[in-house]
C-alpha cells in the first residue's frame, strides 16, 4: 500500500502529461509557456468566467457537443467535410482548436489577435458549394454566427452540468459575453451577449438545420471510430455519450441517433461527472 501511495504522483503525472499532448500536441508544453508566460495585457482577466469554463474538464464533453451539434447546418457541414480533414488529421484539428482557445483565452492581447486573424486568413480560403449547389463560404458571417452560437452553447451547457464551479446565472451571462468578443473579431455580426440573446440566436438558426448525410457520416466517425488505441475508447466512449444525451432531444433525432430512454438517461450524467472529476485529478499538477 505504502510503495502505491508513493507511486501515485508518478503516475498522475504520466496520465496527465499523455491527455495534455494528445489534446495539444507535440508542441503543447513549449505553446503553455509561451501563452501564459509573456508578459502583457489580455483580453480576459483571472476573473473572468471565460477562464474558469475553458480550463475546466467539462470541456471534453462541450467540444464534442459543439461538432455534433455544428455539423446539422448543412452548409457549415460541407465546408468541413471538404476542407477541414478531419477524418484524416483529426487530433491535428482538435489540437489547432485547443490552442486557439489557450491563446485566445489566456494569451497576451497581441498574440489573441494573430490568431485570430490566422482563422480569418484560413477562412478566407474556405468556399465552394454544397452536392446540391449551393454556394458557401466560411467567412459568411451568418454562418459563423451559428458556428459560433452553438460553440458557446455547448461549452457553456457542458460547464454547468460538468464542471467543478458552475457559473450562477450573472456568471453564465458575463461567459457569453467574454466569448462575444472572440466571436466579433473572426467577424460575427452582433453576436449574443447574455443567455437569453443565445437561446433566441439558437432558436432563429433551427429552420435552417438538416440531417444531411454528411452530417450522419461525422456523427457516426466522432461517436463510434475515433482514432484511439483501445484502452482510451472506454473513457471517449462516455465523455461521447454524455455529449449525446447533452444535446436536444431535436439535434439527436436530425443525427439520427437512437433515443435512449428516460430511466437510461439519467444514469449517463454522473458516468460524465466521474470521468472528468479523474480527467481534472490528473491534469492539474500535485501540489
Amino acid at each position: 500500500m505504502t510503495s502505491f501511495v508513493r507511486a501515485l504522483p508518478h503516475v498522475r503525472e504520466r496520465l496527465g502529461s499523455a491527455v495534455f499532448e494528445r489534446v495539444a500536441g507535440p508542441g503543447g508544453p513549449e505553446n503553455r509557456a509561451r501563452i501564459h508566460q509573456t508578459p502583457g495585457p489580455r483580453w480576459f482577466g483571472p476573473e473572468r468566467p471565460i477562464r474558469r469554463v475553458h480550463g475546466d474538464a467539462s470541456m471534453f464533453i462541450g467540444g464534442l457537443r459543439a461538432l455534433l451539434l455544428q455539423s446539422l447546418h448543412p452548409l457549415a457541414m460541407a465546408a468541413v467535410d471538404a476542407h477541414s480533414g478531419y477524418r484524416g488529421d483529426p487530433w491535428g484539428r482538435l489540437q489547432r482548436t485547443s490552442t486557439f482557445l489557450a491563446v485566445t483565452t489566456y494569451g497576451t492581447s497581441e498574440h489573441a489577435r494573430q490568431a485570430v486573424e490566422r482563422v480569418r486568413e484560413v477562412h478566407s480560403r474556405v468556399h465552394g458549394t454544397t452536392e446540391y449547389n449551393a454556394p458557401y463560404e466560411a467567412s459568411d458571417p451568418h454562418l459563423l454566427g451559428w458556428v459560433h452560437a452553438a460553440e458557446v452553447d455547448s461549452f457553456l451547457s457542458a460547464h454547468q452540468c460538468f464542471g467543478a464551479e458552475p457559473l450562477d446565472a450573472e456568471g453564465c451571462d458575463a461567459y457569453v459575453a467574454d466569448l462575444a468578443r472572440v466571436g466579433k473579431a473572426l467577424g460575427v455580426v452582433d453576436p449574443p451577449g447574455n443567455r437569453r440573446e443565445l437561446d433566441e440566436r439558437l432558436a432563429g438558426y433551427r429552420s435552417e438545420l438538416r440531417s444531411t448525410r454528411e452530417a450522419r457520416a461525422a456523427a457516426h466517425f466522432i461517436l463510434l471510430h475515433p482514432p484511439l488505441p483501445w484502452l482510451a475508447r472506454a473513457p471517449y466512449a462516455v465523455l461521447a455519450l454524455n455529449a449525446v444525451v447533452s444535446l436536444p432531444d431535436w439535434a439527436q433525432s436530425l443525427l439520427g441517433l437512437p433515443r435512449l430512454p428516460r430511466p437510461v438517461q439519467a444514469c449517463v450524467p454522473p458516468t460524465g461527472h466521474a470521468l472528468t472529476a479523474a480527467i481534472r485529478w490528473v491534469m492539474t499538477p500535485p501540489a
